[in-house]
């Protein structure tokens, strides 16, 4: 496996047993990753954090998020950086003005929990492509100036970035080196007019080049 970050205490949240002990079971023995700790949506979360001094949350809001979505918003301010799991993108909106850093499907990889994690503790977000047309601004969702055109490896590799896969990862899928694959994303980059790997994403989302 991939050590795509470092020791990060991560404290799952999630009103269903079966989903916190799936995501414990899915993280456990991932390197870089502590799990500290498995709580429900109505746990007491001053006293969670207290104890369990959590770098990041990762909080699966199940099929009804209502309550866990009013929950977030009264905490937003008191949280460390919060990924949540949706089922789908129709409360993304919801989960990213409640204040979430990440938003992720609920069958996301450990992979994909990994790379959002390592993005989140750094100050960015981190957003599956099927909810960033929703959480963006209409005004944002075209580009402002046209886009090189990708050519089919570099199209391959945004696919896999799109899937919040690390540069190991990427390089073994595709069977060229971590060097090539750092080349092609700095490619991907200066041809989309992206700042980051998670700016790359949106853009090309907004733009038709990612297959959703």
């Amino acid at each position: 496996m991939i050590n795509v970050m470092t020791d990060v205490r991560v404290l799952i949240i999630a009103d269903d047993p079966l989903a916190r002990a799936g995501l414990g079971a899915l993280l456990k023995n991932q390197p870089g990753c502590e799990v500290v700790a498995q709580i429900a949506a109505d746990s007491d979360f001053a006293n969670a954090l207290t104890v369990y001094q959590p770098q990041v949350i990762l909080w699966d809001l199940g099929w009804d998020s209502s309550t866990a979505l009013d929950r977030l918003v009264d905490l937003r301010e008191s949280l460390p950086p919060v990924i949540v799991l949706l089922r789908d993108e129709t409360v993304a909106s919801e989960a990213w003005t409640a204040g979430a850093r990440g938003l992720l499907r609920r069958d996301a990889s450990a992979d994909m929990l990994l790379a959002a994690m390592e993005t989140v503790t750094r100050g960015l977000v981190t957003l599956d492509p099927t909810m960033a047309l929703t959480v963006m601004p209409i005004r944002d969702r075209t580009l402002t100036q046209p886009v090189d055109e990708l050519t089919p490896r570099e199209r391959e590799v945004l696919q896999l970035m799109a899937e919040g896969l690390p540069n190991k990862i990427i390089a073994q899928r595709l069977s060229i080196s971590e060097h090539t694959v750092k080349f092609h994303i700095n490619a991907i980059l200066s041809k989309l007019g992206a700042q980051s790997r998670t700016d790359a994403v949106v853009r090309a989302t907004r733009s038709g080049l990612l297959l959703l």
